[in-house]
């Protein structure tokens, strides 16, 4: 089974996310549903970027590298407004 890193984005906030799950869509509509409580608050979430890995650490690895500042540029040259 893949598992994902992933980039979502709340347009009415103007604010992303990223994480890391085995069920994307599944994952995303936990998002939405208010399921996670530290962003509840910037629903609705719509996924901008993911990358698709063959084990869990891969895309753990991917999303702490997301996270940090290499990883925001490159981000920023792949999600474009």
């Amino acid at each position: 089974m893949p598992f994902y890193a992933y980039v979502i984005y709340s347009d009415t906030h103007k604010r992303f996310y990223k994480g890391h799950c085995e069920h994307l869509h599944q994952r995303l509509d936990e998002h939405n549903s208010g399921k996670t409580k530290s962003i509840k608050a910037f629903m609705p979430w719509e996924i901008v970027y993911y990358e698709t890995f063959e084990t869990r650490q891969e895309a753990i690895a991917r999303e702490r590298y997301f996270k940090t500042a290499a990883g925001r540029r490159y981000l920023k040259k792949k999600i474009k407004p």
